[in-house]
């Protein structure tokens, strides 16, 4: 079955199990959409779908491009068909990441009672950890000593090390040896570690009960690391690295969001 060859291929080349199950799940959308054999498929079935997409307003232009992505990996990387030649991707919105300040950061810590939660959540913003690097964190990558860490196989399979907060770093020392069950991980779960989902509904909890009257969620943690970084004047290209970002012009869509920064700007109208 040609889904198994894809599923093959992505194993093959090390793609993680979250793009493995996206690429295999929206090549059988496309192939339920055109209802034909994957063999037979073509420029214009490829359009077709493209042209759903586009039309379908529950389709972000993201959305669209990764599906678009997930397409021509199969027909184009696996089959060799050399379909996608012709195909024009969307152009992808350029959004300016949200940040708390940092009085909102305290209020959400605040309101969360169970440590190990806390903790999590200091850990996400105070080291700028993507949330599936924070729930699936190896004791052994800690260094408590020099007060870093190291990120194995992040986004794109690379290793970084990341900064700790002395704070944190006191934390963990306290809940390792008073935590109940032994673990590799350092979020354990009865299965592994603690899940994305878990920690979304965690931050969920915290945001309902602190009263913040905004969106908040686990990537605005490691979005508000970065601001507040920015705000006290740390190089971006340090900050890149924390991050883990290949290009700084990724890292530059913070310098968007540091209000901090653009408030203190005085206007020309107050010099008159």
């Amino acid at each position: 079955m040609v889904l198994d060859k894809l599923e093959t291929e992505l194993k093959i080349r090390g793609f993680s199990s979250h793009t493995l199950n996206a690429y295999v799940r929206n090549n059988k959308e496309f192939l339920d959409f055109i209802k034909k054999d994957p063999n037979e498929v073509t420029l214009d079935d490829v359009k077709k779908y493209q042209a759903f997409l586009v039309s379908n307003k529950d389709y972000k232009a993201a959305t669209t491009i990764l599906k678009l992505s997930s397409l021509r990996f199969l027909y184009d990387e696996v089959l060799g068909k050399g379909i996608f030649t012709d195909v024009k991707y969307p152009k992808a919105e350029k959004k300016i990441p949200e940040a708390l300040n940092k009085e909102e950061v305290k209020r959400l810590f605040e309101s969360i009672t169970n440590p190990k939660h806390r903790l999590m959540l200091e850990f996400m913003y105070g080291s700028g950890l993507r949330v599936s690097e924070c729930v699936g964190f190896k004791v052994k990558d800690l260094n408590l000593k020099e007060n870093t860490a190291k990120v194995i196989s992040g986004k794109g399979k690379k290793d970084r090390l990341i900064i700790l907060s002395k704070d944190f770093t006191e934390k963990v020392k306290n809940y390792l040896e008073t935590r109940k069950r032994d673990s590799e991980y350092l979020f354990p779960s009865r299965a592994s570690h603690i899940s994305v989902r878990m920690a979304q509904k965690i931050v969920d909890k915290a945001t309902e009960k602190s009263g913040l009257d905004k969106r908040v969620y686990c990537h605005i943690l490691r979005s508000s690391f970065a601001t507040h970084l920015l705000e006290a004047g740390v190089d971006i290209r340090y900050i890149q690295e924390l991050l883990g970002h290949n290009s700084i012009s990724t890292t530059q869509r913070y310098t968007h969001v540091s209000t901090e920064q653009i408030k203190k700007i005085k206007s020309p109208l107050d010099n008159l």
